[in-house]
């Protein structure tokens, strides 16, 4: 396999605070990598240091064999690295066909078959394409997010917690279309997530972090079997069923 990015032993502060400690990991062409973690574990920071939107104070980043660590991060969306940010960001005041005319800000030529190729996977985009992006709802928002990353034609794209304030549903649909992107348009994706069942059902493999440190990384159907994935990320159904229990204990008692 082709290795489009490589991160080595990267450490990011916050002021004098170590949100990243030591991290190293590698996405392969075509693969879908996924990122797990608690709140304040660092995955938003490690997707920042990636796009160039925080430095990193030791490391190395290699995206396409070239480092881009302390680049700027218009440079870096040059090369080819499109992030869609946590809350999605969308431009509220310009219509869906101009939000994702700006995702294309770095290319030259024609883009309507780029456009037309989002409206493909996104239908309900194309229905609202004059309307203002922010009267949108959450889960349309972040699909105009993941259309406006894919106008940059990006060898990697980072997504940074797509079910973020989205219903199970939707949050379904989301992830059937990321699977359909990597599968059909072969989009390398990067995919930080808090929902681990679907994250590990959807990408090939998976990295856990913990307060700045990458503590398990495997295959996506080694981490749904490990016992310490299915306590802390997943939930033991053999718990559950005796927590079931104890409440209709305490019913009878009453």
């Amino acid at each position: 396999m082709t290795k489009v990015m490589e991160i080595r032993n990267v450490e990011t502060f916050y002021g004098a605070i170590m949100a990243l400690r030591g991290v190293s990991l590698e996405v392969n062409e075509g693969e879908i990598v996924t990122i797990l973690g608690a709140n304040g574990a660092g995955k938003t920071t490690l997707m920042k240091t990636i796009s160039g939107l925080m430095d990193p104070e030791k490391g190395q980043i290699e995206f396409n064999g070239e480092r881009i660590d302390g680049k700027q991060p218009d440079q870096i969306v040059r090369m080819g690295l499109a992030h869609v940010p946590e809350g999605r960001e969308v431009f509220p005041y310009l219509t869906i066909e101009e939000n994702l005319k700006m995702g294309a800000y770095c290319r030259s030529g024609n883009i309507r078959d780029d456009i037309d190729l989002v409206y493909e996977y996104f239908p309900i985009l194309k229905e609202r394409r004059s309307q203002s992006a922010g009267f949108l709802s959450g889960g349309q928002q972040q699909m105009l997010a993941i259309g406006r990353g894919l106008m940059a034609r990006p060898k990697l794209m980072l997504l940074d917690e797509p079910s973020l304030g989205l219903s199970p549903l939707l949050t379904q649909e989301i992830f059937a279309i990321i699977k359909r992107l990597n599968a059909e348009q072969k989009v390398t994706m990067l995919l930080v997530e808090q929902n681990a069942n679907v994250a590990l059902h959807t990408a090939h493999t998976g990295y856990v972090l913990e307060m700045g440190r990458i503590v398990m990384a495997g295959s996506c159907e080694e981490l749904r079997k490990s016992d310490d994935i299915q306590e802390f990320y997943l939930g033991r159904q053999e718990e559950t069923q005796r927590g079931q229990k104890r409440w209709k204990r305490r019913k009878t008692w009453r």
